[in-house]
């Protein structure tokens, strides 16, 4: 794929340089001064979202949102230690809640809970990796704050559409899995 992507870039900069080298270099670096501001942007972001989590991890309230989410953990991904239970709890919690890449830490420590060492995925990994790829959102408070941050006047404008996406596309990843977990579970041997 890194050679997709390098070979894309290099036909694109030698198309733009021997086209118009002037504008490419003005392009190049009009682009980078913005991904920079965006960066930045983005960090503050996280940097709020991170310190919230913490401070959940904390005060303990980790353990009571696990408590409260206990029974759809148990249904969607199955039985599990508590440990891991806290990290899908705290995972699950900030993407409904639109925290986007903030959720990545409790996201990685909790397929680390769920992986049993083998070589191969397990359904509760695979339903644990759905949820977080389609990423249901009750509030997406990071594309929120970006779109407020660029100027929107209604930055609120995303909820509906947000909502309605990200309901169809967990529910639909959820029957998936659980529909692929019946076809194969004659010869899964990870459960």
């Amino acid at each position: 794929m890194n050679l997709i992507w390098i070979a894309i870039m290099i036909v694109g900069l030698g198309i733009m340089l021997f086209t118009n080298a002037s504008a490419a270099f003005a392009t190049i670096l009009s682009g980078s001064e913005k991904a920079i501001a965006l960066s930045l942007k983005l960090w503050s972001i996280y940097a709020i979202w991170l310190g919230l989590l913490k401070i959940v991890e904390e005060t303990g309230l980790d353990k009571k949102i696990a408590k409260c989410l206990s029974p759809i953990i148990n249904f969607l991904i199955g039985k599990t230690d508590d440990k891991t239970k806290n990290f899908i709890a705290i995972n699950m919690t900030s993407n409904l809640l639109g925290m986007g890449n903030a959720a990545t830490p409790s996201g990685i420590d909790g397929m680390a809970g769920l992986d049993k060492g083998s070589k191969y995925i397990t359904t509760a990994m695979a339903m644990f990796f759905i949820l977080n790829v389609t990423n249901l959102q009750l509030i997406p408070t990071t594309v929120i704050s970006l779109r407020a941050m660029h100027g929107s006047t209604n930055a609120n404008d995303i909820i509906l559409p947000t909502l309605i996406a990200s309901i169809s596309s967990t529910l639909t990843g959820i029957i998936l899995v659980k529909l692929c977990k019946k076809m194969f579970k004659k010869g899964d041997k990870n459960e």
